[in-house]
């Protein structure tokens, strides 16, 4: 009987199979695919694999507790801007959708905080955050308020407005040339840990409720933390990044 095995390496980071270092061996009664590793153990610590709980159609509401918010998650792009079908494996999931619900908010100290956001906004938040259901015949995102990165109401990330402790920033271009004048290919360039603040959030909360504003502005050169936040791509083109101001670790000038 031919059996096959996909050993732990043959996963990245992103849940895909990776293909390198693929080696076949056969004998008379077993077929085996493994796949030499090729991930560091800082690469399976990111590891996340999440399944979505279903919600049975005899449930017609579902209500957030304290300071959580259901997302309703925006339907992925099945063509490209020229109009070429994507195939599933293909399209990418989104990081935003529309609240429906929230909950009752949550208390600081003495002082009770309501949740800023309103049913209807449009809302960006981190990629592994909340847990997926299926309700209603849509997917959803239970998540923290906490975790809502920014408000965007069109389809440009440069027009994110960043909640609480969050800073959009405009990455800079990668450099194109070595020190020594040696051209860099796309696959070589160094990912930059430098960008300009384009929005800051009002702050965090303090131990009373009231917001501690950030102590960086727009138009800001800043350097951060390089594996912090969640990237985006631009309508122009452009590479942002939003992450926590404390991400941020010292102002260029």
């Amino acid at each position: 009987m031919a059996t096959s095995q996909l050993t732990a390496s043959s996963i990245s980071a992103n849940c895909f199979v990776s293909f390198d270092g693929l080696r076949s061996s056969s004998s008379s009664s077993v077929k085996t695919l493994s796949f030499a590793p090729t991930l560091s153990k800082r690469a399976f610590r990111g590891l996340v694999v999440k399944a979505a709980t279903v919600v049975a159609p005899k449930y017609t509401s579902l209500k957030p507790l304290g300071d959580r918010v259901l997302v309703k998650i925006k339907v992925p792009e099945e063509k490209t801007i020229g109009g070429i079908l994507l195939p599933t494996t293909a399209q990418t999931k989104p990081q935003g959708g529309e609240v429906v619900a929230v909950g009752e908010g949550r208390t600081i100290g003495k002082t009770k905080v309501d949740i800023s956001l309103k049913t209807g906004s449009q809302v960006v938040y981190s990629k592994y955050a909340g847990t997926e259901v299926e309700f209603d015949g849509s997917s959803h995102l239970i998540l923290k308020e906490d975790d809502i990165v920014g408000l965007l109401d069109t389809d440009d990330v440069k027009d994110m407005k960043p909640l609480n402790d969050r800073v959009l920033i405009k990455v800079a271009e990668a450099e194109e040339k070595t020190a020594g004048g040696l051209l860099l290919t796309e696959a070589t360039k160094e990912k930059p840990s430098i960008g300009t603040v384009i929005a800051v959030g009002p702050g965090p909360l303090d131990e009373e409720g009231n917001r501690k504003p950030l102590s960086v502005s727009p138009g800001n050169t800043v350097l951060y933390s390089k594996y912090a936040g969640n990237d985006f791509k631009g309508s122009d083109g452009s590479d942002y990044i939003a992450l926590r101001a404390s991400d941020i670790m010292a102002v260029l000038s």
